[in-house]
């Protein structure tokens, strides 16, 4: 099973796939300001509605943006600490076909860290100090 995760907006997309690409299950929900507190819970209620185990997944693919620094930033971490935590495989991909492509690409991807792309610098406040 592949695991599809999308948050680079405020409405959030998580998939599960087959291998072969066919698609299980899709949910998107608003998550905006609460996506931390609510995507692990929406990963398993996804995997519940297929009897699924966390354990049975055997790829992630995540969409690597550009988009909302915040989301991308909470969405790639969850991807990657399934990837490392579980022992599978992982791929990012951008673009309309994003999930297509990725599926493709979990064949010949190797265990390594996935990175968002923001689109541009963060907006972070300096210090006062």
């Amino acid at each position: 099973m592949i695991l599809t995760i999308r948050t680079d907006k405020p409405e959030s997309e998580l998939g599960l796939y087959t291998e072969s690409g066919e698609q299980l299950q899709y949910v998107k929900w608003e998550a905006h300001r609460q996506l931390g507190e609510t995507i692990f819970s929406r990963i398993a209620e996804l995997l519940k509605q297929e009897s699924v185990r966390f354990c049975d997944l055997t790829g992630v693919v995540f969409y690597e943006g550009p988009g909302s620094f915040t989301g991308l930033r909470i969405g790639v971490s969850v991807a990657n600490v399934l990837i490392f935590g579980l022992g599978i495989k992982g791929v990012q991909c951008g673009g309309e076909d994003w999930i297509k492509e990725g599926v493709e690409k979990l064949d010949m991807a190797s265990t390594t860290v996935l990175l968002p792309i923001y689109g541009s610098d963060p907006h972070i406040t300096a210090p006062r100090k």
